[in-house]
């Protein structure tokens, strides 16, 4: 497994940079409109995945614990066209689809770094990502009526922070990969 995460880090580093681009929209919009940070959120939502889909697809037949990966992915899809489906939804139901969003990926997260644990260095960074997302999540659903510019940048500055994990995590496991093999000849 720790070989297929390190051959693909791209994938966890293209996820981080999702995350970091939608926050740093969060923070130089502040000012936008329910129906955008509902546009913004669900593209989010709906890209993350569909990457953790191809990730769990990619690598299921091979090893059977990419299942929470398969939930993650089906959540962030339903969450993303959700978004879509009803754009007027007021920002309280918002708060409460991001937050239940947060709280199951959060969980998902930290399940596959207590897996991986043993197989690579640095899973703490995957557990992080957990605990962040399982925080953000209580935070939303204990203080939901509070502004709706707080909110932009409570979630954009977990964006980036979850981002900037993601991307440390892919660069570590990027270390990682091999050298490719080369086929040439030894010149005599």
């Amino acid at each position: 497994m720790l070989d297929h995460l390190a051959r693909h880090w791209w994938v966890l580093a293209l996820r981080g940079a999702l995350a970091i681009l939608f926050g740093i929209l969060a923070f130089l919009l502040p000012g936008i409109t329910l129906y955008v940070l509902v546009l913004f959120f669900g593209a989010y939502a709906l890209l993350d995945g569909i990457f953790a889909l191809a990730t769990a697809f990619r690598f299921g037949s091979r090893d059977e614990r990419w299942w929470p990966l398969v939930i993650e992915g089906v959540c962030g899809i339903a969450a993303g066209v959700l978004t879509f489906l009803w754009p007027g939804i007021t920002a309280v139901a918002l708060i409460y689809l991001i937050a239940a969003w947060a709280i199951l990926t959060g969980i998902l997260e930290i399940a596959a770094a207590i897996r991986l644990r043993k197989e690579i260095e640095g899973e703490w960074l995957l557990g992080l990502t957990g605990v962040l997302s399982v925080l953000l999540g209580i935070f939303l659903m204990l203080m939901p009526g509070a502004g709706l510019l707080a909110w932009v940048w409570m979630i954009g500055a977990y964006a980036l922070l979850f981002g900037i994990l993601l991307l440390i995590l892919a660069f570590r496991l990027r270390s990682l990969t091999p050298p490719p093999v080369s086929h040439q000849q030894p010149v005599a």
